[in-house]
């Protein structure tokens, strides 16, 4: 068994903390501005050149304030539920691919198309030691690849809401207990069409290592243009998942005052907006890998290929901008659409996206199965978007959760006249 190094493991977990901490700092920041700027107000710009510093000096803030703890709560799980919260969102970030690391996966999808038939014990032998050659050349550069890699953030991230239950639960509040129950009943709705979106994707690549993926799209096309109601379906549950606008029903300021969060102040309720950001540009990496090619860019990420650290540095490049892309969607989502109600919430989930997920995945396999053109599932997409949409006009419910076409009778009174 080779010998763990566990100077590298404390590097690498420095690294991301040094890394993700001050990213967080800063999301904060920009979506403060662009609040600002969404209404025509100043945002934060006492603090540094041009507001700069303002995360410094909040960050600082959280370590100074005093962090009140209730009598009344059970301390244990009060503790617990903000750092469940935030360590649950940063393994996440794990498996996330920045860069190549020609993972088995891939080798053996070759072998596959080829047509050839099942290797020998030689040849076996030769493609391990192939494997072990690549992750050393790789070493230190990128991280290694997971064979299962998009299952796994699927069943970390699954747990950040043992941290909002933990926390709504162990407050001992009215407000607090309604928002935890909220957000377990929102993730086990929307994890549903949010796995669903992905099976239609394993479809085509036949892996779940997601450097598989990208290598599939970077050959084939960004499966955003194949799929496009999958990465909508992807995109609206893991906007749920976050409990961002406008579906942070389990905070709801204007009717459960927090949430989950009343009772937090100081550096616990740090800590919940740590987890929430971390899940934010985890999400938005899932989106960019899945759906966008991730390092994947029309013959530009192949610039420099003979330099395995600049090759590195600009794949790395183009996954963070398309990241970056998604979580600027994040803030201007935030501050454009408004709350929906809680029954809105659910039946968006039961009633229109888990439908939406069956035809889609029904279609694909349709596709996969005989071979069809992919823009074929592309056009189905559509016409399943529009079918809908159009659905929803005719038969759909009202803001007073009236239907929206009626025939409204008039009065005689009103007629006499």
């Amino acid at each position: 068994m080779p010998e763990f190094d566990w100077l590298t493991l404390g590097i690498v977990i420095f690294g991301v903390i040094a890394v993700v901490m001050p990213t967080v700092g800063y999301l904060t920041l920009s979506e403060r501005k662009i609040s600002a700027w969404m209404q025509d107000r100043f945002g934060p710009n006492r603090v540094g050149p041009l507001g700069l510093l303002q995360p410094l000096a909040d960050g600082g803030k959280f370590f100074l304030k005093e962090a009140p703890i209730p009598r009344h709560v059970d301390k244990l799980f009060f503790l617990m539920a903000p750092a469940a919260s935030m360590c649950t969102a940063l393994v996440a970030l794990a498996v996330v691919p920045w860069g190549p690391t020609q993972p088995p996966v891939q080798l053996v999808a070759t072998v596959t198309e080829a047509g050839t038939p099942a290797p020998t014990a030689d040849a076996v032998a030769k493609f391990e030691e192939q494997v072990v050659a690549n992750k050393k050349e790789f070493k230190g550069v990128i991280l290694p690849g997971l064979d299962i890699g998009i299952l796994y953030v699927f069943a970390v991230g699954s747990l950040a809401v043992y941290g909002i239950i933990l926390g709504g639960w162990a407050s001992d509040n009215k407000y607090s207990l309604l928002g935890c129950l909220r957000s377990s009943a929102q993730i086990i709705s929307y994890e549903i069409p949010l796995g669903m979106s992905i099976v239609g994707v394993l479809l085509f690549t036949g892996t779940l290592n997601m450097e598989g993926m990208i290598d599939w799209q970077a050959k084939h096309g960004w499966f955003i243009a194949f799929q496009p109601l999958a990465f909508l379906l992807f995109m609206t549950s893991v906007y749920a998942e976050c409990n961002r606008l406008p579906f942070d029903l389990p905070e709801a300021e204007q009717e459960l005052v927090g949430g989950y969060l009343t009772e937090y102040g100081s550096l616990n309720f740090g800590m919940f907006m740590i987890g929430e950001y971390t899940h934010m540009i985890t999400t938005s990496l899932l989106m960019t890998v899945v759906f966008c090619g991730g390092w994947s860019l029309f013959g530009l990420e192949n610039l420099m290929a003979d330099s395995v650290i600049w090759n590195g540095v600009i794949k790395s490049g183009i996954i963070l901008a398309k990241a970056g892309f998604f979580l600027v969607m994040y803030q201007l989502v935030r501050w454009t659409i408004p709350r929906f109600r809680f029954d809105q919430l659910m039946d968006l989930a039961w009633k229109v996206m888990i439908p939406l997920s069956i035809l889609h995945l029904l279609a694909a396999m349709l596709v996969r199965e005989f071979n069809l053109n992919n823009w074929v599932l592309t056009g189905v997409s559509v016409a399943l978007f529009l079918s809908a949409g159009v659905l929803g006009v005719l038969f759909g419910k009202g803001p007073n959760n009236t239907p929206r076409r009626r025939v409204v009778k008039r009065q005689p009174e009103l007629a006499a006249r």
